[in-house]
C-alpha cells in the first residue's frame, strides 16, 4: 500500500486517461529537515535507517537543526530521542493525519499559493517544481461522496480532438474545471502556456448542460473527510492526546517547506493502509514540500535498461521472439473484475486488485483455490512466504499438495521454511557471490546506481551451459532451461546477430555499460574512463576468481570490445556503482533530482475502480476506515477483541536481525541470542506474569498457538516475557528474524547424509502464524484491498502462560 498509494498519487493525465504512475514511495530529506513526523518508521533499527538516515537525524538533533515526533505504538530507539512520542492504537494512523489536516486548513496555515496551481503553466509561472489537483472540481456522486472530476462536457463545452504523440490516431480532450472567484475555468493540466489557478475550498452547485451539478474542490473533499470527527474525537480514536495534536500541527507549519511527515510499514500494513498513506502524503501536500530541500524526496537511479536516448544497449528490445504477457494474471492485478469474462457478481471468489501489482500474499493461496485458474508450476526466487507472510502457515497445506501445485521449484541458499516443501531446490548464490542492481532509496537525494558484483567464487558447483562453465544459480539455471528448450532470446545470437547470451555477464555488463554511459547522448553524462592504474587495480582485485566467475575477455566482448566504454565500466565497478557528485544535489531551495510533475491529492482513477467484494467505488480522497476488516468489510479485529483476544500484536526490527535471513550470522547472535515477547508492565501485572515467564501466543484463527508443518510436527509459538514501558498498553510485540524451524534449525537428510541442526538458529519466537486470516478466504491473511498490503498489525491475541 505504501508503493501503490505513491502510484495512485503519481498517475498523470495522458491522452484522455490516467496512467504512467510509478510504483514508489516518498520519504523525507531528513539531512536538511527542521521538523519531521516519523510515523510507523523505525529509522534507528530498520526502515533502511541505520545506513541511510540515522546519522542525518542524530546530527540534526545534536546540532539543534531538527526536532522530531514519533507516532508508533512502540517507542523504540527513535522515540527515545523524540520531542514527542505518541503511542497510537495500531491502524489509527489516518485519524491522526486527518486531525492535523483539519487543524491546518481551519487555521489557514497551508501553502495557498502552491495549492492553487492547477496545471503545469501555473506551476512554472510560480517557479514551482510540481503541482497538485487541490483546486480541481469534483462531482458529488449519488451517495453524496466525491466522484469523478467535473469536465467541460458536463457544462456543454466542446470536446476537442487531438493527435496522439506517436501519430497513431486521435484522442478526445475534455477539459478539467476549476472555480476562480466564482467563475468556472476550463484548463488542460499539461498545458505549459496557459496558467490555471483555482479557489481551494469550493462547495457549490454549478449549472450543467443537463441541470444543476453538485461539486467540491479536491481540497474541500479532503477537508470534509478531516471534519468527519472533531480533533477531540480523532484523538480518542487514535488513543493519543488532543493537546499533542494541536502542538504538532502548529510546529509542522512553522518551518516553511523544511518540515515533513515520513512514513513506512507501520502506516501501510493494515487493511486501511492505502488511505493511511494517502492521508499522510496529503499532509505534506499542504506544505507544498515535495522536491524541496528538507521536504519530501524520491529515489533517483541511473538507468540500466538502456532505454534513454543514446545509451548503448537497450536490453529490453535486444531479444527477439519473446512472448508478451496477456490475460489475467494469477493475483488478478491491475484488472477490473467487473470487466472480465469470469465476473459472477459480488463478492468475487477472491479479491481483485485494479490499483496494485506484486501482491505476494495472494500467490500461493490463489494457486490453492485454482482462482482464476489452476497452476501447474511455481518458481520461487529469493523468498520465503511461509516464514515471512502474516499467517504464512496457511501456505503449507497448498505447497505440500501436488494435486494443487504439481511442480514447485525454489532457488535458495539453504533449506528454508518454504523451500523445504519444494520438489526441487536449486542452490543459489549469496550476496558476496552474485550480481545485483539495487538502484536507490527514497531518502537518498543523490542519483545513484549501486552495483553488487561477485567478490568470491560461489559455493555452488559449476555447470556448463551453452558450452560455458559458470556457477550454478538462478541465472545459469534459466540459461540452461532456455538451451534445453531452444528458446529464442538466448544462445549465440540471443541478444541480436552476433550478440550472444551465453552467460549472465552478457546481460549484466551491458547494464553496467548503460549506467556508465549515462542518460544523455554523446557521452554528455558519461562516467570517466578508468586510467591504466585503475584498470590494473580492477584486474588484480579479481585475480583470485576462477574463469567461471571472472573472464575479462568475455566481459569486454559483452560490450563489443569497445575500449572506451570498457574503461568507463571499470570505473563504475571499481567504485561499486555510480554516485552523483555531492555538489550537484541541490539547486537553491530545490532538490536537483526532482519528481517534477503532477501529484494527485484526489485520485480519480482510484474512485473509478471498484471493490471486487462489494461492487462499491473506492474513495478518491483520503478517509479514515476502521482497521482490521476482512475482505467483506466485517470488523473481525474488533469482534475478536470482544471475545477476549484483547492484545494487539505488532512486529518490529532490531539492529541485529532482519527478516528471515540473518539468523546464520553468529556475531549478531552473540549480541542478541534470542528475541522476546515484549509487553507493557501494566499488562504483565494484569495477566499475573513476571519477567522471564514463558508464554504462548494464540489468536481466533490459531487457537493452538502453533506452526503446523503438515507432517505431524507442530512448533509452538512461545517466548519469554519482557516488560517494556516504551510500548502502548494493550499491545505486545516481537522482533523479526528468530523462531526458525528450518534454515539450519533442524536436521536435514540429503542423499542419506544427515546435516545436523544448529540450535543457535532455533532460538526465540516467530509469531506470524498467530496473525488473523480472512473469513472469506481463510487460507490467506487479512489484506488491504485497495493498496494490496499484507496485514501485519491488525491481529488481536491472547497470551497463555506455559
Amino acid at each position: 500500500s505504501l508503493y501503490f498509494t505513491g502510484k495512485a498519487m503519481s498517475e498523470q493525465f495522458q491522452e484522455g486517461k490516467w496512467g504512467g504512475g510509478s510504483k514508489f514511495y516518498w520519504q523525507g530529506d531528513v539531512a536538511n529537515s527542521e521538523f519531521v513526523i516519523f510515523v510507523g518508521a523505525n529509522i534507528f533499527e530498520g526502515n533502511y535507517g541505520p545506513p541511510y538516515r540515522a546519522q542525518k537525524v542524530v546530527e540534526g538533533v545534536a546540532n539543534g537543526r531538527m526536532r522530531y515526533v514519533v507516532i508508533d505504538p512502540r517507542m523504540g530507539k527513535t522515540g527515545a530521542k523524540a520531542w514527542k512520542w505518541l503511542p497510537n492504537k495500531p491502524g489509527s494512523d489516518a485519524a491522526i493525519a486527518l486531525a492535523l489536516i483539519q487543524l491546518i486548513i481551519a487555521a489557514e496555515r497551508y501553502n495557498k499559493k502552491y495549492l492553487e496551481n492547477a496545471n503545469k503553466a501555473a506551476a512554472d509561472e510560480d517557479k514551482e517544481p510540481n503541482y497538485c489537483n487541490a483546486a480541481w472540481l469534483v462531482k458529488v456522486d449519488e451517495h453524496g461522496l466525491p466522484g469523478k472530476f467535473l469536465r467541460g462536457s458536463d457544462l456543454g463545452l466542446e470536446v476537442v480532438e487531438r493527435e496522439k504523440a506517436d501519430g497513431s490516431g486521435a484522442w478526445k480532450f475534455d477539459p478539467f474545471i476549476v472555480m476562480k472567484e466564482g467563475e468556472l475555468v476550463p484548463f488542460d493540466p499539461n498545458d505549459s502556456e496557459n496558467p490555471a489557478e483555482g479557489d481551494l475550498l469550493v462547495d457549490a452547485e454549478v449549472e450543467g448542460k443537463e441541470g444543476k451539478i453538485a461539486v467540491k474542490s479536491a481540497l474541500q473533499a479532503l477537508y470534509d473527510s478531516a471534519n468527519e470527527h472533531t480533533v477531540e474525537e480523532w484523538a480518542a480514536i487514535a488513543g493519543v492526546s488532543e493537546r499533542d495534536l494541536r502542538e504538532i500541527a502548529q510546529e509542522f507549519t512553522s518551518h516553511g517547506r523544511k518540515a515533513c511527515a515520513d512514513i513506512h510499514r507501520g502506516v501501510s500494513q493494515h487493511t486501511n493502509g492505502y488511505y493511511n498513506v494517502q492521508a499522510w502524503y496529503d499532509l505534506n501536500l499542504l506544505l507544498g514540500n515535495y522536491d524541496y530541500v528538507g521536504g519530501m524526496t524520491l529515489a533517483k537511479a541511473y538507468d540500466q535498461s538502456g532505454a534513454k536516448e543514446g545509451q548503448p544497449y537497450n536490453v529490453g528490445s535486444m531479444k527477439s521472439g519473446s512472448l508478451k504477457k496477456f490475460g489475467v494474471d494469477l493475483i488478478r492485478s491491475q484488472q477490473k473484475y467487473e470487466n472480465t469474462t469470469i465476473f459472477e457478481g459480488y463478492p468475487a471468489k477472491r479479491p481483485w486488485y485494479p490499483l496494485a501489482t506484486d501482491i505476494y500474499q495472494e500467490i500461493v493461496p490463489s494457486i490453492g483455490d485454482a482462482y482464476p485458474y489452476p497452476t501447474k508450476a511455481l518458481f520461487l526466487y529469493m523468498g520465503s512466504p511461509v516464514y515471512s507472510l502474516p499467517a504464512g502457515h496457511t501456505n503449507i497445506e497448498i505447497l505440500k499438495d501436488p494435486s494443487k501445485l504439481p511442480l514447485f521449484v525454489t532457488f535458495d541458499i539453504v533449506v528454508g521454511e518454504t523451500s523445504m516443501y519444494a520438489d526441487y531446490i536449486i542452490p543459489d548464490t549469496s550476496y558476496f557471490e552474485r550480481w545485483e542492481f539495487q538502484k536507490s532509496h527514497p531518502s537518498v537525494i543523490a542519483k545513484i546506481a549501486p552495483v553488487r558484483q561477485p567478490v568470491i567464487a560461489p559455493m555452488t558447483e559449476t555447470v556448463t551451459v551453452f558450452g560455458v562453465e559458470q556457477p550454478l544459480g538462478l541465472e545459469s539455471f534459466l540459461l540452461g532451461l532456455a538451451e534445453e528448450m531452444g528458446l529464442p532470446g538466448f544462445g549465440p545470437n540471443g541478444l541480436g546477430e552476433g550478440k550472444p547470451f551465453l552467460r549472465q555477464e552478457d546481460l549484466y555488463i551491458k547494464q553496467v555499460a548503460n549506467i556508465a554511459y549515462g542518460e544523455k547522448p554523446n557521452l554528455e553524462d558519461a562516467a570517466p574512463e578508468a586510467d591504466d592504474a585503475e584498470v590494473e587495480l580492477f584486474l588484480l582485485s579479481r585475480r583470485h576468481l576462477p574463469k567461471s566467475v571472472f573472464d575479462v575477455d568475455a566481459w569486454k566482448a559483452a560490450i563489443d570490445n569497445d575500449e572506451s566504454l570498457w574503461r568507463r565500466v571499470v570505473y563504475v565497478l571499481n567504485r561499486g556503482g555510480r554516485f552523483q557528485d555531492y555538489s550537484k544535489l541541490k539547486k537553491g531551495d530545490l532538490l536537483a533530482n526532482k519528481y517534477g510533475k503532477q501529484i494527485n491529492l484526489y485520485c480519480e482513477k482510484s474512485y473509478d475502480s471498484k471493490n471486487s467484494m462489494t461492487g462499491e467505488h473506492f474513495s478518491g480522497v483520503a478517509r479514515y476506515f476502521e482497521p482490521g476488516l476482512d475482505a467483506l468489510g466485517n470488523p473481525v479485529s474488533a469482534q475478536d477483541e470482544a471475545e477476549g483476544y484483547d492484545l494487539a500484536l505488532i512486529t518490529h526490527r532490531t539492529i541485529t536481525q532482519t527478516k528471515s535471513r540473518t539468523i546464520s550470522n553468529y556475531w549478531l547472535l552473540a549480541v542478541e541470542p534470542a528475541n522476546y515477547i515484549t509487553m507493557n508492565s501494566a499488562d504483565v501485572k494484569r495477566l499475573g506474569l513476571v519477567e522471564g515467564d514463558l508464554v504462548r501466543i494464540v489468536s481466533k484463527t490459531n487457537t493452538e498457538g502453533v506452526w503446523d508443518l503438515g507432517n505431524g510436527t507442530k512448533i509452538p509459538m512461545q517466548g519469554v516475557v519482557k516488560p517494556l514501558e516504551g510500548l502502548r498498553p494493550g499491545t505486545i510485540a516481537f522482533n523479526l528474524g528468530f523462531g526458525h524451524w528450518a534454515y539450519g534449525a533442524s536436521d536435514v537428510t540429503i542423499d542419506g547424509e544427515v546435516l545436523k541442526a544448529d540450535p543457535r538458529r532455533a532460538t526465540g519466537i516467530h509469531a506470524n502464524a498467530a496473525m488473523r486470516t480472512d473469513t472469506h478466504n481463510p487460507n490467506t491473511c487479512l489484506r488491504d484491498l485497495v493498496g494490496g498490503s499484507a496485514v501485519f498489525y491488525d491481529t488481536k491475541v491472547k497470551v497463555e502462560k506455559v
